[in-house]
């Protein structure tokens, strides 16, 4: 017999913790998260652990303290949904039937996508932060570097958090600086868009770290293959669509992303998105055509950029909003489409990126201008946020 539940998160992530205790806060007592992993990660820590200002272990904790008390944990994957019948299907063969569904299930990472890249980075010479299993091994890469040619690549497309491919690199020439090997590696970025990020004051303030460290920009290229034996990243200049070779001693790349296949699969993405997003109002976060779906994160079909802080802010929209539509009221709470992004630009300064989907800056504070680079702005992120994020985001009070 299928398991019968009030609301079904999938993903029991970030989004799908916090929403699943926000939504018991207001009164929803009958909610399953599905998530097969056995441990939840706080992934803004990995661009820490790779950048060696961090431990591992402050990273992670047990997916059983994270869930809510009173959550029907359903320890499986989600493979498939069928929106019609209010149901979804899990890898283990079962059913899980739904009065409202959340699709939270975050991004997959498609190595496959640039020829060599998935062996490059499980090579003794690459890596790649956006894999828990992987940050530390960057920083004993980068650490133990005296000379040569460091690559950082950030792939076109949507990517969870995109400022995060740089957080690594700036740590990395900061520490170099201090054990006088700077000038003795040669450090490359390599960058999609036509600027460092895409906002100006931002832009600035990274453009002068850079320019500080020596790092070589690549701004309108990415990465189109790798030659993991060799050594070599070939990187193409979409502007004028040549290519060169660059040889390299560490390559730290980040993966090409979208939702996961399973959900590419379904009637729930529109139709004609190569990425499988959700179909969701971009606003109010529930399904076009489906009025008792919903989606957050990095797997809905949001104008946003994606990261932890825009998911903070749908969740409060979310969950009220589904609270509305079980009382058959109108749907009042409106995502306006912030996000953040905080550049660890050395070992103890950040430079604070808040913006719309847009990229027009929406500082949390008025007039106050946290794109500067600033000593408090590492505090917030590398030491508060942690705090906040274990007790209180995930217990659905922030």
């Amino acid at each position: 017999m299928a398991r019968q539940h009030d609301v079904v998160i999938i993903g029991g992530g970030n989004g799908g913790v916090s929403l699943a205790a926000r939504l018991q806060r207001y009164g929803v007592q009958d909610i399953a998260l599905i998530e097969p992993k056995e441990h939840h990660l706080y992934q803004p820590l990995f661009s820490h652990i790779a950048g060696g200002r961090a431990r591992v272990k402050e990273a992670v904790r047990s997916q059983e303290s994270v869930t809510p008390k009173g959550v029907a944990w359903v320890k499986d994957k989600a493979v498939g949904v069928e929106a019609k019948a209010n149901s979804v299907t899990l890898a283990s063969g079962a059913t899980v039937s739904y009065g409202h569904l959340v699709v939270c299930p975050g991004l997959q990472y498609n190595w496959d996508a640039v020829p060599g890249l998935g062996e490059a980075v499980n090579s003794p010479y690459g890596s790649s932060h956006y894999e828990f299993e992987l940050a530390p091994k960057l920083w004993t890469l980068l650490s133990t570097m005296k000379s040569g040619t460091a690559i950082f690549t950030m792939p076109s497309g949507p990517v969870k958090c995109a400022g995060a491919s740089q957080k690594p690199m700036y740590l990395a020439c900061d520490y170099w600086k201090e054990h006088g090997v700077l000038d003795n590696i040669r450090v490359v970025m390599v960058q999609p868009y036509p600027t460092v990020f895409g906002i100006p004051e931002v832009d600035r303030e990274l453009d002068r770290k850079i320019a500080e460290y020596g790092i070589e920009l690549r701004t309108n290229s990415e990465l189109v293959a790798v030659n993991p034996g060799g050594r070599t990243a070939t990187i193409r200049n979409n502007a004028d669509n040549t290519s060169e070779d660059l040889l390299y001693d560490v390559l730290n790349a980040v993966p090409p992303q979208s939702a996961p296949d399973w959900l590419k699969a379904t009637d729930l993405p529109a139709a004609g998105d190569e990425y499988g997003f959700v179909e969701v109002d971009t606003q109010t976060l529930r399904h076009s055509r489906y009025p008792n779906v919903w989606s957050l994160g990095d797997a809905a079909g949001t104008a946003n950029s994606k990261a932890g802080g825009a998911l903070r802010k749908q969740t409060k929209v979310l969950a009220k909003n589904l609270i509305s539509a079980r009382k058959g009221e109108p749907l009042s709470q409106k995502y306006n489409g912030y996000s953040v992004c905080p550049f660890t630009v050395s070992r103890n300064t950040v430079v604070f990126a808040e913006f719309d989907h847009h990229y027009n800056p929406m500082p949390t504070i008025p007039k106050v201008p946290t794109w500067k680079e600033s000593r408090i702005s590492w505090w917030v992120d590398r030491d508060m946020f942690p705090q906040v994020y274990w007790n209180l985001i995930l217990k659905g009070r922030a």
